[in-house]
């Protein structure tokens, strides 16, 4: 049996732990400004090359970098910003304004401290995971050979990320920008278990999480290596395993919305209902912060979408249209079905009826054109309003719709793209069925139920586990719950006013 009070004192072990992996994981090799052929970051870089495939050189023997575009880079770290402020600000104050007052800190608390055990984690070794070299040419899983972002240089393109026009970013501008996808994906399933989860649980259970399936699903998705996997897999294709089938995922609606949505659902399950769900009135407590939220989530949303071009390009551009098209088009049709089935037109409706439609264009962004965007933000709506009324009948409580938004909405996007996408867009893309290519909406289907499966089943042995091994279980007290969250784990209110 675990000793009483182990939360704090095992996630104080799993800090240091993790410390001691960055201390370890230093690079003390190499020179910051001079380069040359036996620094073991080389080869994971882009260096001027001669027509024999040798290293141009300076006078001195130092390797010459490959040019970094300034406005590429300008435009990738102001993406970085974009969506970094959609989880610490979009995110907690939109869950933080549908939460009941008397839980309002603790879901936004939720939401921000993610932005920084995230941040860790990413910097020890989930980029390497995620986006380092290919372990054993399978497509699965990295390597931890940029573990501490060994061998991620802030002055030297990557040899493999950049954009349509090539490597013109530094390969930290790249880790630094998928970060904050890193970031944003974990804080997304606390509208799951919102109200009833331990917060000790939670900062443990996101780090696992993140490892196991993030890391896992972005790999999958988004890896790409330089030829034969750095000379490690002679006629390793490339990519994760489903990049080598096809699958399009511009954004992130398989990796992140998928993903982060299908588990909140396990997780809502295996929690329980709150106390008195269905029962007593359970309502947002502020709608203001809703629509504050949601229009700052809007915002960033520019950088989480045109910003994975990796480039101030045309693609940017093409997918920075499509998302206002599909968010504005995904708002009103929300409002317009909710009118219609309640006789109101739901002011929060209309918040989650855009957020819907953010979620679902993201795969596609880079992918179609402003008329196919605005198709997709009508399904969208369509699909997750249906999704959130099936849920609410079935009496799932998913407190604050992650599965109805963000899972339906990101499974209505993977398809979606596979139905409207066009390579004319983006030259690594392809056209979708609509476009007389049948074959892309089974690669994007296989790619998206593949996270999906992936998702649930990794969730559920976590919480299982933990479930079993936390002192007194992973939820919160019957007390605690009816006093609420904000006093019982944090001895904190939102408002005070005495």
């Amino acid at each position: 049996m675990i000793p009483k009070g182990i939360g704090s004192r095992l996630i104080l072990l799993i800090l240091v732990g993790v410390g001691l992996t960055g201390l370890f994981s230093v690079n003390l090799l190499g020179n910051a400004l001079a380069y040359t052929e036996d620094d073991p970051a080389v080869k994971y870089q882009c260096f001027e090359q001669n027509e024999d495939g040798s290293y141009n050189k300076t006078a001195e023997g130092d390797l010459i970098p490959c040019p970094i575009d300034h406005g590429d880079n300008a435009w990738m770290l102001t993406s970085s910003a974009l969506v970094l402020m959609m989880t610490p600000a979009g995110l907690a104050i939109f869950y933080g304004g549908l939460a009941r007052q008397k839980n309002a800190v603790n879901t936004l608390h939720m939401v921000f401290i993610t932005t920084g055990v995230i941040a860790m984690q990413w910097a020890l070794y989930g980029y390497s995971l995620a986006f380092g070299p290919d372990a054993g040419g399978y497509g699965f899983i990295g390597t931890l050979d940029w573990a501490g972002l060994n061998n991620v240089l802030h002055d030297v393109p990557s040899n493999a990320y950049g954009g349509i026009d090539g490597t013109t970013i530094p390969h930290q501008t790249y880790m630094i920008f998928q970060m904050m996808f890193a970031i944003i994906t974990p804080a997304l399933i606390v509208a799951a278990l919102a109200e009833r989860m331990k917060f000790s649980v939670f900062i443990v259970f996101i780090v696992i999480w993140a490892t196991f399936v993030y890391d896992f699903a972005a790999h999958w998705t988004w890896e790409i290596t330089a030829k034969d996997n750095y000379g490690a897999n002679p006629g390793y294709c490339g990519f994760g395993w489903t990049g080598c089938l096809g699958s399009l995922d511009f954004a992130g609606g398989t990796v992140i919305h998928i993903t982060s949505g299908w588990s909140g659902l396990v997780i809502a399950l295996m929690l329980g209902r709150r106390l008195g769900y269905g029962k007593i009135p359970m309502e947002p407590h502020n709608i203001g912060l809703v629509v504050l939220g949601a229009a700052l989530l809007w915002t960033g949303w520019f950088g989480f979408n045109a910003g994975s071009a990796g480039a101030a390009a045309t693609n940017a551009t093409s997918a920075f249209v499509a998302t206002q098209i599909a968010t504005g088009t995904a708002a009103v049709t929300w409002a317009l079905i909710s009118w219609a089935h309640t006789g109101r037109p739901s002011t929060v409706g209309a918040a989650s009826g855009a957020v819907a439609g953010l979620v679902a264009i993201t795969p596609a962004s880079g992918f179609v054109s402003p008329m196919s965007a605005l198709i997709i933000g009508i399904i969208a709506s369509v699909a997750c309003y249906a999704a959130v009324m099936f849920k609410n009948k079935r009496k799932w409580d998913d407190a604050l719709d992650t599965w109805g938004v963000h899972g339906i909405g990101g499974l209505a996007g993977a398809l979606s793209t596979g139905l409207f996408a066009e390579k004319r867009f983006t030259p690594w893309g392809d056209n979708g069925l609509v476009f007389g290519n049948p074959a892309q909406l089974y690669e994007n289907a296989v790619g998206a139920f593949a996270a999906l499966a992936w998702a649930m089943g990794i969730t559920a042995l976590i919480i299982k586990v933990m479930d079993m091994v936390w002192p007194g279980g992973i939820r919160v007290t019957p007390k605690e719950e009816e006093v609420g969250l904000d006093l019982a784990q944090h001895g904190e209110r939102a408002y005070v006013t005495e």
